[in-house]
């Protein structure tokens, strides 16, 4: 990968993911539910653990993938539930670490 594309894409996802009008757990909670639906395992895992660092709770992530799964159909039941079990275990990560 050619470094400058890769340096201003980290400063793309900083800007759009920091506080503004939507706080970062709620873009969060968006990036999750739009990784899943475009079925991106390397963005589900980015987004749980932004999530997780982010305080979002796990009823808040459940009830955004109830949404994604209602809007992406059959393969929101796949992914959906990865996106859970990632979110879960870096949130137990995070606890672990207070």
């Amino acid at each position: 990968m050619i470094p400058e594309v890769l340096k201003s894409y980290g400063s793309m996802h900083h800007a759009a993911m920091a506080d503004g009008e939507l706080t970062t757990s709620t873009k969060e909670l968006i990036a999750l539910a739009v990784a899943v639906a475009l079925k991106c395992d390397g963005c589900i895992t980015s987004h749980a653990r932004g999530a997780a660092r982010a305080g979002v709770t796990r009823q808040a992530i459940a009830e955004a993938l109830g949404v994604t799964i209602l809007l992406s159909g059959g393969p929101g039941t796949v992914y959906g539930p990865r996106a859970l079990q990632a979110f879960d275990e870096f949130l137990a990560d995070y606890q672990s670490q207070e």
